[in-house]
Parts: C-alpha cells; sequence; structure tokens
C-alpha cells in the first residue's frame, strides 16, 4: 500500500506549484509584453511604407531608432583586432607577392580589407579598381554590375530599369544613381520589415538547384541576407555581365571549379604565365558553411548582430562587426570560457592559417614568374600545359580560402587543407617550368626578382602606381562630385553621402 504523505509535506508541495505557477504566469506576462510592443511598433508606424524598398535608410529611423542607431555605428573604424579589425588595411603592402599573382587584373592595382558597411560606397569610389572616363583619357574599368551590394539603391534600380539592364550598363551610369549605403531594404521588406533578401542572383541561383529562398527558415534568412552578397560569383561575358552565383554542383571550392570547368570559364589571362585563372571573389557563405558553426545551424546574425536587452526590450544590435569585440553577447552565449581565452583561441587559429597563406604566396608568385621566364625561353603552349593548369589550380585554392577576410577563423580546417592544395600545385607548376627550361638548354635554376615591396612588384607587372593615384584623385574631384549634385537634384538621399 502507497505511503501516505504527511499533511505539513502536501502544504509544501501546494505552496511549490503555487510559486511555479506564479513564476510562469510572469514569464508568459512578459513574453506578452514584448509581443505586444513589437505589434504595437508595427501597427502604429510613423511612416508606414507602401513599398518593398525604400533607398533612403534614414527614413526607418523614427519607427526603428534602436536599430538605427546602431546600423549607423557602422560608420565607425576604430575596432582594433590582431586580424581584420574595422580599420582600412592595405593587403598589397603587407602581402607584395599578391600584386603579381593578380597582375593583369584590377585586384593588383589596389585591395584593402573592408571598413563597415557605412563605407562600401566611398571605398568603391576611391578604390583604384574603379574609373570613370573623362579623367586623363581614363576608361571605364567595371560594368554596373559592380555596384550589386553596394545599397538599397541598387535593387531599386533593377526594379526600374530591369535586372539584366543595370547589369549591362558601365559602371559609371550609375554613379549618380548609388548614394544610400548598405541599410534596410538590403535585408527587409520595408512594409513588414520580414527578412527578405533584395538580390535576384539568390534567387536564381537556388532555383537552378531547385531550392525556394522564399521557404527558408527565419534562421537560414538570419544568413541569406548576408548570403545574397558575401559569396562566390562570376559575371556572364557574353550575357550583358550578368551575375550568377556557381552553386550548380554545390558549394565547396572544388564544386565551384568543376561548374567553372564544365563551362570554359575564366575570369582572366595572367600576362606573365599565361594561365587562365579564376578570380575568387568572397565566398564567405560557402566558407562558413564549411565550419563548425554553420555546421551546427548557427546564422551570421548570431555572431556579427547579436542581441540587446534595454529594459523589458530585446532587439538586434545592427552595428554588424567583429564578433570580438563583444564576446559576451556573441561567444560566451555558447562557450562557457573567460573572454581573454577565447578572444586567443580566435587569434591562434588565424594566426596558423594566415602564416602559411603568406608562404603560398610567394610560392605562387614565383610559379608565375618561372613560367614567364620559359615562354621566354622558347617554350611550347604543349610543354605548358600541365604548369599552367597547376598554377589555375594553385590561384584558385588559394584565393578561395582568403577572399572572405573571415574564413581563417569561420572554417581554418578547411582553409588549411585548401592553403596545403595550392602550395603543392605552385610547387608543381615550378618544377614543370624548370623541366621545360631544360630542355631549351638552361640548366641552372631560373633566376627571380626582387618584389620584396609592393611598388617593386607593380612595377615587375608595369603598373604606374604614380599615375594611377594621380588619376583617381582628379576622378574624385571632378567626376564623383558632379555625381552627388545630380543625385542630390533628384532627391535620390535625405543627408549628405558619407
Amino acid at each position: 500500500m502507497a505511503k501516505q504523505l504527511k499533511k505539513w509535506q502536501g502544504w509544501i508541495i501546494f505552496a511549490g506549484a503555487m510559486v511555479l505557477v506564479f513564476v510562469l504566469g510572469l514569464i508568459c506576462s512578459s513574453l506578452l509584453e514584448r509581443r505586444a510592443e513589437v505589434a504595437s511598433v508595427f501597427n502604429n508606424r510613423r511612416t508606414p511604407m507602401t513599398d518593398s524598398i525604400v533607398s533612403q535608410n534614414e527614413k526607418f529611423a523614427e519607427d526603428f531608432p534602436r536599430e538605427y542607431e546602431t546600423w549607423s555605428m557602422t560608420e565607425d573604424t576604430s575596432f582594433v583586432s590582431k586580424y581584420n579589425g574595422s580599420k582600412e588595411v592595405d593587403v598589397l603592402e603587407e602581402n607584395p607577392a599578391i600584386v603579381i599573382n593578380w597582375a593583369g587584373y584590377a585586384f593588383s592595382r589596389e585591395y584593402n580589407t573592408p571598413r563597415g558597411h557605412r563605407h562600401c560606397i566611398e571605398d568603391l569610389r576611391k578604390i583604384l579598381r574603379t574609373g570613370a572616363p573623362g579623367v586623363d583619357g581614363q576608361t571605364d574599368m567595371q560594368p554596373g554590375t559592380c555596384w550589386t551590394c553596394k545599397g538599397p539603391d541598387v535593387p531599386r534600380l533593377m526594379r526600374e530599369k530591369g535586372t539584366d539592364k543595370f547589369y549591362a550598363a558601365k559602371w559609371s551610369d550609375w554613379g549618380d544613381e548609388v548614394m544610400n549605403t548598405v541599410g534596410c531594404s538590403d535585408c527587409h521588406d520595408a512594409r513588414t520589415m520580414d527578412l527578405k533578401p533584395a538580390r535576384p542572383a539568390l534567387y536564381e541561383a537556388w532555383a537552378r538547384v531547385g531550392k525556394d529562398v522564399k521557404k527558408a527558415s527565419h534562421q537560414e534568412m538570419r544568413s541569406l541576407v548576408c548570403a545574397q552578397c558575401h559569396t562566390e560569383y562570376y559575371f556572364e561575358k557574353e550575357n550583358g555581365n550578368y551575375l550568377h552565383f556557381p552553386q550548380e554542383k554545390g558549394l565547396t571550392c572544388e564544386a565551384a571549379e568543376e561548374y567553372y570547368d564544365s563551362i570554359g570559364f575564366y575570369d582572366y589571362i595572367h600576362p606573365l604565365s599565361k594561365a587562365k585563372i579564376l578570380k575568387a571573389q568572397h565566398p564567405g557563405y560557402e566558407m562558413f558553411l564549411q565550419g563548425i558553426h554553420g555546421q551546427r545551424g548557427v546564422s551570421c546574425a548570431d555572431c556579427h548582430m547579436p542581441y540587446i536587452s534595454e529594459g523589458g526590450v530585446k532587439y538586434t544590435d545592427h552595428h554588424i562587426m567583429s564578433p570580438l569585440a563583444h564576446i559576451d553577447r556573441t561567444c560566451q552565449t555558447c562557450h562557457r570560457q573567460p573572454a581573454d581565452v577565447l578572444r586567443q583561441n580566435v587569434y591562434d587559429r588565424e594566426e596558423k592559417v594566415y602564416t602559411f597563406a603568406k608562404k603560398v604566396d610567394v610560392q605562387l608568385a614565383d610559379a608565375h614568374i618561372m613560367a614567364q621566364f620559359a615562354w621566354k625561353h622558347g617554350a611550347k603552349d604543349t610543354e605548358m600545359q600541365k604548369a599552367l593548369d597547376d598554377i589555375r589550380k594553385s590561384q584558385w585554392r588559394w584565393d578561395y580560402s582568403m577572399a572572405s577576410h573571415g574564413a581563417a577563423f569561420h572554417a581554418p580546417q578547411e582553409c588549411m587543407r585548401l592553403l596545403a592544395d595550392a602550395m603543392e600545385y605552385a610547387k608543381d607548376a615550378q618544377l614543370e617550368c624548370q623541366k621545360v627550361v631544360a630542355m631549351h638548354g638552361w640548366t641552372r635554376a631560373i633566376p627571380l626578382p626582387d618584389i620584396s615591396t609592393r611598388e617593386k612588384a607593380a612595377q615587375y607587372i608595369g603598373l604606374n602606381m604614380q599615375q594611377l593615384r594621380k588619376q583617381k584623385k582628379d576622378f574624385l574631384d571632378t567626376i564623383v562630385p558632379k555625381w552627388i549634385d545630380t543625385a542630390r537634384k533628384n532627391k535620390r538621399f535625405i543627408t549628405q553621402p558619407i
């Protein structure tokens, strides 16, 4: 027979149950209050939007002051980290061998680490890779496609002009139109503020493999709004530079390479080695998926846009930046180690990757130069094919692992795997070149030039940096002010663009 509870024990159980009910009631009340506050914001917006795309970010400030205030903070570039802080860093100055690797491509002129989103238009205008006609005979170097991820004016233009016409235009054609930097309508439907990627290339890429972006979960969307820009892409040269994400065969480095090989694609022919080069853009999303956080379902926003609680309000921090700036709100929501330990763990992983990458930089550059030497000493096309294939494979893997900046932390094992393969292919290419020149009577080691500084490397590939910088200054002093004046007359922005 079951043992009966004493009377006082029953009262204790009853009291405990009442306390539990009371606590649950407080939790439910808090949730309802927060839901009610959110509903109140959306139902009583002072600036209701009737269009899904609103280019001027300032129009969202009154209804979403906390989000807008933190978004505005992406103008700040004071965050310092061992790697990838928010300050602009000249990558070619620190790694001059890269100038050789990108010879024949605009990236050899200038390549910097990115600053906050608020600076993306300014940085695109001032980089030596872009230009416009009418300045010292300078020609338009890039197509309109290069504006694609630079702000909510882009989806507006795509809708007004047609996506294909937007891509096919010259870069300078949209100079007086793209004024509002990356902001609200790039990631949200302005009417409902639901997460909604604004670039058609993402929807098209998913559709080609039988998937629908619109059916993605909310957690997936918290990465896909980033993936619409931070991803590998190429321009369809014979189709008006139409933007294409090469995801048909998968989301790995080798899968993209397989796709490119299947269509015979290359971005440019290297002027030294004559290899048909694939230029990795910034496969941040793809590399993120190869790392442990991506594999465990963590989203980009979980780490780069952590939640903030103020009183009874919980909102997303739109100051998009390194998670190391707020370890208490990012890493430590899952990891219980002290902040200093977690930070050092990140630094250790990054240091291994970047240290090895510098060695690959040099060996790949040497392969290009040795191939150039072979051509000058009588090499035939058939004799050089193996070396050129090795150079193409090496550069693709090296570039893919480095181009997204954050991959050294997102997926350090994948970075090291790709860099190891890149090193092996570069060494194989060097050996092939040495064999070829030996067949043509050169039995000594191939001589290598001094490319120890950015200026020396640029001079070796024939770049006149002084002239390029003067042309850029003239462009910024004459053309850009005209763009801003035209945009002001057309009411393209509310406050002065950065």
